[in-house]
């Protein structure tokens, strides 16, 4: 059955799951990539890296995703109504997505199609909805919750998450976006396994209670 996935989101052990002061050039505001650094040296966009659970549940991360729904933050940093300066997200000619990514915002726009079979779809919708489109353009395949914070919060709030991958970094942030704002209790919703590994990371998988 195909399920509703938030994988390789990383969190402070403060719980930011982003920093202060997010620009163009610094898409993590303060945190920078010190809440990715445990990702991007095993070779998921670069040079291959160190084998070992990190890179497995890196890379299960996107095994049988077929949509992806996120923010419009980590699409881009501009708010309010879109520039039209030309500029079409962080993500490049070919964005690593390969799917339909849906993208809520306040202000829709006209999709925009990349290479790798990547398209950008502008969403002013409740998170029920963008899964219902996310979920058509799927098919069989799982809809995974890219984030950021805020979408993350939104869709646990709403009861639509089946399984969580967290990766606890051992930095404290003191300031951005908490994940867990707003959430007390949640996590008795969810059977929570744990493991630590040698890049002294925490990886926690949170899967659904069913009744």
């Amino acid at each position: 059955m195909a399920k509703v996935r938030i994988q390789n989101f990383s969190i402070s052990v403060d719980g930011f799951g982003t920093g202060e002061g997010q620009t163009l050039e610094d898409p993590f505001g303060h945190a920078g990539h010190r809440l990715h650094g445990w990702f991007f040296p095993i070779g998921m966009f670069g040079p291959p890296g160190p084998e070992g659970i990190d890179l497995a549940l890196a890379r299960f991360g996107w095994d049988a995703v077929g949509a992806e729904i996120m923010g419009r933050h980590k699409f881009g940093p501009q708010r309010g109504p879109w520039p039209d300066d030309g500029w079409e997200g962080w993500w490049g000619d070919e964005p690593p997505f390969h799917t339909p990514v849906f993208v809520l915002t306040h202000h829709p726009r006209p999709s925009i199609e990349k290479e790798g079979g990547t398209t950008f779809h502008f969403l002013d919708a409740s998170p029920e909805e963008a899964l219902r489109r996310a979920q058509e353009a799927a098919g069989e395949k799982d809809v995974r919750i890219g984030g950021g914070v805020d979408v993350v919060r939104q869709f646990l709030a709403a009861d639509l998450v089946d399984e969580m991958h967290l990766v606890i970094v051992p930095l404290v942030l003191g300031r951005g976006e908490r994940i867990w704002d707003g959430l007390e209790g949640i996590e008795s919703r969810f059977r929570i396994e744990s493991v630590a590994t040698p890049s002294g990371v925490v990886h926690q998988m949170w899967s659904r209670l069913r009744d």
